[in-house]
């Protein structure tokens, strides 16, 4: 068949031409969606294979590859074939490729998806190239990719459109890339470290373990309302109880009816994790060691990497920094040597701060704090003695009984990671919980309920243990140098348009 028989005249609309061109494939008999295509090599792979390969020089070697048409110059002569691992140029010639390979060249647009069986060589200029013996269509595309050289430059594009913003900016694919390494970096050190990751449920009867608005769904063969997760906490408790395993951890995807903003997606990764017989001094090291395996990996070896104007740096031991001392050292106020919650706010107050009349004295050391300090808290450190009225399910510190020994770690003035060493006084526990879900019916949270499962799991006795919970989102962004968290969500939840 003729080469020119495909090249009829053609709209003027673009799609209109493609779905034109789809027309003409079908009616040459040509399956534009084949069902089954085997490649030999991936570009990534030739590389490495043909990488000593020299210029002008043919392999000997035939291979099949497939991927996405990126350009194509002088009428399909040369074609740049993009798969997921990287770009191979496709050379067509008549004096080189068959008659039925050429005839579908101008019937290729740029987007289509395409196999190629063909020669490899190196060109005079260094480029390894396939040339093409047989060209397979393996998905005509309807629509146009967007300009290689602009791509998407509406940022709010860029996330509704998140496939096209992967296919043709190289930055995005990086770090979703980068944010695949450090799932599979987090879940490797866990499980390295003896620790068993088990899978705890997305849909609750009642919501709990933090303290968030939950999104309400319905059980129909149930007639049940029931509520996405919000935390895994009071499940990953009961494996301790249980005995099933003293090193716990789940990757989970948790749920929280609230805002968006650049840190906060109301869907979100956690890694949370209990270690029975150890503390939150031991889960501290156990954060930085793990936060110096992934930033390691991710950065060639070296532990300093750049976050906007930052160089920060995860070599460990990070810096200790007691809360109320940090807050000392912002404002001249020793909250260790105030007594009452009245005079913990007339201290406050006289420096300036305005304060809730109904904050007690660790509601106003913890709003000093968030004020004065966390701001400043750019290189990687663990913020520790925190005030027990914000930490209702970490020990008391022995030394001062209205602090607990629980630490977060902040970078980049974020808090990235929450830890304590767990309350396991079943009588207390259920003390503070009860307490807790009175507090939120007094602010007309009417369907916080006690989750008296869990508080009976607790009776049978959890070993002491070290909690904690490390956000993925706000890590990968740092690791990634990403502004957003929008960035490093594959597909983000975004106000509908």
């Amino acid at each position: 068949m003729a080469t020119d028989d495909t090249s009829p005249t053609l709209s003027s609309d673009p799609l209109e031409v493609r779905r034109q061109k789809l027309d003409r494939l079908i009616e040459m008999g040509i399956d534009p969606y084949p069902a089954h295509f085997h490649r030999t090599i991936t570009n990534a792979a030739a590389a490495e294979a043909y990488a000593d390969l020299a210029n002008d020089t043919y392999s000997g070697d035939t291979v099949t590859v497939a991927g996405r048409v990126y350009s194509s110059r002088n009428s399909g002569m040369f074609i740049d074939l993009h798969d997921a691992s990287g770009k191979l140029q496709i050379f067509s010639h008549k004096d080189t490729t068959p008659e039925a390979a050429r005839v579908l060249l101008p019937l290729i647009d740029i987007g289509d998806i395409i196999g190629v069986t063909g020669k490899v060589r190196r060109t005079k200029r260094g480029e390894l190239t396939v040339d093409a013996d047989v060209i397979t269509m393996l998905c005509k595309t309807l629509r146009p990719m967007p300009e290689k050289y602009h791509g998407l430059a509406d940022v709010e594009q860029r996330y509704r459109r998140r496939y096209l913003d992967v296919m043709v900016n190289e930055e995005s694919r990086e770090r979703l890339r980068a944010r695949s390494r450090i799932l599979t970096g987090i879940r490797t050190f866990m499980a390295a470290d003896g620790f068993m990751e088990v899978e705890t449920p997305m849909l609750h009867p009642i919501y709990g373990g933090a303290t968030a608005e939950p999104f309400v769904t319905h059980h129909n063969a149930l007639d049940l309302d029931m509520y996405l997760r919000i935390a895994p906490e009071l499940y990953l408790k009961r494996v301790l109880v249980s005995g099933l395993t003293d090193k716990v951890f789940e990757v989970n995807r948790n749920f929280r009816n609230e805002g968006l903003s650049t840190r906060h997606n109301p869907e979100f990764t956690m890694l949370e994790a209990y270690w029975a017989y150890a503390d939150y001094e031991d889960v501290m090291d156990l954060v930085e060691r793990l936060f110096g395996t992934l930033v390691k990996d991710l950065n060639a070896g070296s532990t300093p990497l750049a976050y906007g104007e930052h160089q920060i740096d995860f070599t460990g031991p990070f810096r200790r920094l007691p809360m109320p001392q940090a807050v000392l050292e912002a404002t001249g106020i020793d909250f260790l040597a105030i007594d009452t919650d009245e005079a913990a706010r007339a201290a406050a107050t006289a420096r300036g701060f305005e304060i809730d009349p109904t904050f007690t004295w660790g509601e106003t050391l913890a709003f000093l704090f968030e004020e004065t300090v966390e701001g400043t808290l750019i290189q990687p450190t663990h913020v520790t003695h925190f005030p027990k009225d914000i930490s209702p399910f970490a020990k008391e510190m022995a030394e001062d009984r209205r602090l607990v020994e629980r630490f977060e770690t902040y970078c980049n003035a974020w808090e990235i990671c929450n830890a304590f060493s767990e309350l396991n006084d079943p009588v207390e526990q259920r003390r503070r919980i009860t307490e807790q879900v009175e507090q939120a019916h007094a602010r007309g949270e009417t369907e916080r309920k006690l989750d008296t499962d869990f508080l009976e799991a607790m009776d049978h006795g959890m070993p002491t243990a070290g909690g904690l919970g490390i956000g993925i989102d706000r890590l990968t962004m740092i690791l990634t140098n990403a502004r957003s968290i929008r960035d490093v969500i594959l597909f983000p939840t975004l106000k509908p348009v």
